[in-house]
């Protein structure tokens, strides 16, 4: 697989404005899946090779977030994934951003309490918050209707 920077194709919103919906169980066997689809999925955007696995990154770590801590192993429970085009912010971005929202039903969290672990704390685990934050542009937790929602968005930045 090449990863030498490609011209974006134009993707095409759907008729509910995302380019692709997913629907899975918190299931750890279908991470796999979701990271395969995200990779193709930021290659055909545009991204760098970085940023394609940047953001793969960011994805997996946030369902692994749901699926341990949200749904506490649960391999049944439903997360909802929405991928959609988004205009960058003035002056800030060469391109379009690529917003990903992530949806669970479990308990509310207090966003405060989304801290992470310190980087000079050695030992296994822990810094998955640290990589989502890093990797994106935005990040932003909101809980509305009992259902917590995670939202991403990673800005096309054109080549040096």
């Amino acid at each position: 697989m090449s990863h030498e920077p490609k011209k974006p194709v134009k993707l095409r919103h759907g008729s509910n404005g995302y380019l692709l919906t997913l629907q899975i169980t918190s299931d750890p066997n279908l991470l796999c899946a979701v990271r395969g689809t995200v990779e193709r999925l930021t290659e055909a955007f545009g991204f760098s090779a970085a940023d394609c696995r940047a953001v793969t990154r960011a994805v997996d770590e946030a369902l692994t977030n749901i699926i341990r801590h949200a749904y506490s192993g649960a391999p049944d429970r439903a997360i909802e994934l929405a991928f959609r085009s988004v205009a960058p912010p003035d002056g800030h971005f060469s391109g379009d951003g690529l917003e990903i929202t992530m949806s669970d039903h479990g308990p509310a969290i207090d966003p405060e309490k989304l801290c992470g672990r310190a980087l000079g704390d050695i030992k296994p685990g822990g810094l998955g918050l640290h990589f989502i934050r890093q990797s994106m542009d935005v990040v932003e937790f909101q809980r509305a209707n009992e259902t917590n929602r995670l939202r991403l968005v990673k800005y096309v930045r054109a080549p040096k």
